[in-house]
C-alpha cells in the first residue's frame, strides 16, 4: 500500500490561496439626525477620539459607559454597536466584534452598501475565533445575499473541513471541482488533494479513487500514479483475476518493484500462458538487482528456467493450441496465445488471433480479453489501435478502470 500522504488541514487550507478573510476598513459614525443624548453621546465622542489615536482598549472602556446608559433608543443602541465592533477588531477582540456587528445587522437600520461591507467582514471575524458553526453560518448568507464569491466558497469549504464535517467538504469541493471541469479549467492541485482527503476521511473508497484519478489526469505524477494503483484493487467488484493487469501497468509507468512483487507477477504471467512475457519480467528484475543478489537467488533462477522451457514449447505447440482451441470455441484460451505470440515478438499473428477471438464472440471474459488486445498493441508499437481497443473496454470488473488508466498513461505518452 502507498504511503502518500495529503497535506495537513491547515496546510490544505493555505493552499486554497488565502490565509486571513481580509478585514473591515473602518466603519465610520452614522449621521443620523437625531442628537444623542450626554449620557451616550460623549462617551461615545470619547471613544472615537481614543480610536483615531490607536487607543481600541481605552476605547472599548468609554463604549461600555455609553451602554451602561438606561433606556437606550434604537438608533442610539446602533451607534453604540457600530463602534464597539470597529474598536474591538481593532483591538483584537473578534468575539466582541462580530457580536456587535451582529446585533447592529439585525437592527435593521444599516444601509445596503453598510450591510453588505459587515455581512462579508462577520466570516473573517469568525475565523479569527476558531467559530466554525458562526463562519459557516456568516459565509452561506453572503452567498445568498451577494451571489457566488470563489473566495467565500473556498472558505466555506475550509470552515466545513475545521469543523470536521468531511461530507459537506467533499460536497462542495467536488461541485467547485465540476464546475471548473465543465468550464475548460483544470481544478487545482490542492482541490483535488482537499476532495481525497475528504473521501479518505470518511473511509469513501469509491471517492477517494475518482479524487486520485482526477490527480492523475491533470498533475501525473508518481506519487499519485502509485497511490491509485495501489487502491484500484480494493474498489468492490475489482476481479482477482486482473492483479496481473495492474502489475502490467506498473511497469509500464516504470514503477520500481519489489524482489517479490517481480516474483508474483512472473509466476501470474507463467499461469497466463505468456512465458515470453514473464521472461522480460525476470530480466527486468535481474537488471534492477531485485533478483540474483538475496536468498532467493536459485529460486529466481529456477523460476527462469521455468519461463524458457515454456517459451519454447510455445512455439512449438502454439499451432496445436490453436486449433484446439478454435475446435473448442474456446475464445479465451485464443485470445491468451494471441498475447502470448505478442509478447513473444510474433506481433501480426498474435494481434490477427486476438482480434478474431474477440470478433468471433466465443470469450467469456470479453471485456478483459479487449482490455488484453489494448496492451498488446502497445506491446507491437500501435498506439492509434490501442487506443481504440481501450476505449471500447466496458464493465463493472475493473477491467474497465484499467483500461482508462491506460489511456491517460498512453495519451501522456502521445
Amino acid at each position: 500500500m502507498s504511503k502518500f500522504r495529503f497535506a495537513r488541514a491547515g496546510l490544505l487550507s493555505a493552499a486554497i490561496g488565502f490565509s486571513i478573510l481580509p478585514a473591515l476598513v473602518g466603519v465610520g459614525p452614522l449621521a443620523y439626525a437625531q442628537t444623542l443624548r450626554p449620557e451616550v453621546g460623549t462617551p461615545l465622542k470619547a471613544a472615537q477620539e481614543l480610536m483615531k489615536a490607536r487607543k481600541y482598549k481605552e476605547a472599548l472602556v468609554k463604549i461600555r459607559d455609553a451602554d451602561a446608559a438606561p433606556g437606550k433608543s434604537p438608533t442610539e443602541q446602533l451607534l453604540i454597536d457600530r463602534t464597539r465592533a470597529s474598536a474591538a477588531q481593532a483591538a483584537g477582540d473578534y468575539d466582541t466584534a462580530a457580536k456587535s456587528f451582529e446585533s447592529a445587522l439585525a437592527s435593521g437600520k444599516l444601509s445596503p452598501g453598510e450591510t453588505q461591507t459587515i455581512v462579508k467582514t462577520l466570516p473573517s471575524l469568525y475565523f479569527q475565533t476558531k467559530n466554525w458553526p458562526r463562519a459557516i453560518a456568516a459565509l452561506n448568507r453572503q452567498l445568498k445575499d451577494y451571489g457566488e464569491d470563489p473566495q467565500a466558497r473556498a472558505y466555506l469549504i475550509q470552515a466545513y473541513y475545521q469543523s470536521g464535517d468531511f461530507s459537506k467538504v467533499q460536497k462542495e469541493t467536488a461541485a467547485s471541482v465540476q464546475a471548473a471541469e465543465k468550464a475548460g479549467r483544470a481544478p487545482s492541485e490542492e482541490q483535488l488533494q482537499l476532495l481525497a482527503n475528504a473521501a479518505l476521511r470518511q473511509n469513501d473508497k469509491a471517492g477517494y479513487v475518482n479524487a486520485i484519478e482526477k490527480l492523475v489526469v491533470h498533475y501525473p505524477k508518481p506519487d499519485y500514479w502509485k497511490d491509485l494503483l495501489s487502491r484500484v484493487e480494493s474498489k468492490p467488484g475489482f476481479s482477482p483475476r486482473l492483479a496481473l493487469d495492474v502489475y502490467r501497468l506498473k511497469l509500464a509507468l516504470g514503477q520500481p518493484q519489489r524482489q517479490n512483487d517481480y516474483m508474483e507477477m512472473s509466476q501470474l504471467s507463467l499461469q497466463a500462458a505468456a512465458p515470453a512475457e514473464a521472461i522480460a519480467m525476470i530480466n527486468q528484475a535481474y537488471k534492477t538487482k531485485a533478483f540474483g543478489t538475496g536468498a532467493e537467488a536459485a529460486r529466481e533462477k529456477r523460476l527462469l528456467d521455468l519461463a524458457n522451457k515454456n517459451a519454447a514449447e510455445l512455439l512449438k505447440s502454439g499451432a496445436e493450441t490453436e486449433a484446439e482451441a478454435r475446435k473448442n470455441k474456446d475464445g479465451d484460451g485464443l485470445v491468451d496465445l494471441g498475447y502470448a505470440y505478442v509478447a513473444a515478438g510474433k506481433t501480426d499473428q498474435g494481434l490477427a488471433l486476438m482480434n478474431d477471438a474477440i470478433k468471433s464472440g466465443t470469450a467469456r471474459r470479453l471485456e478483459e480479453a479487449k482490455l488484453h488486445l489494448g496492451v498488446a498493441y502497445l506491446t507491437a508499437g500501435k498506439k492509434a489501435e490501442a487506443i481504440k481497443a481501450f476505449k471500447t473496454v466496458q464493465g463493472k470488473d475493473g477491467a474497465a478502470d484499467l483500461a482508462r488508466y491506460w489511456l491517460l498513461h498512453t495519451n501522456r505518452g502521445a
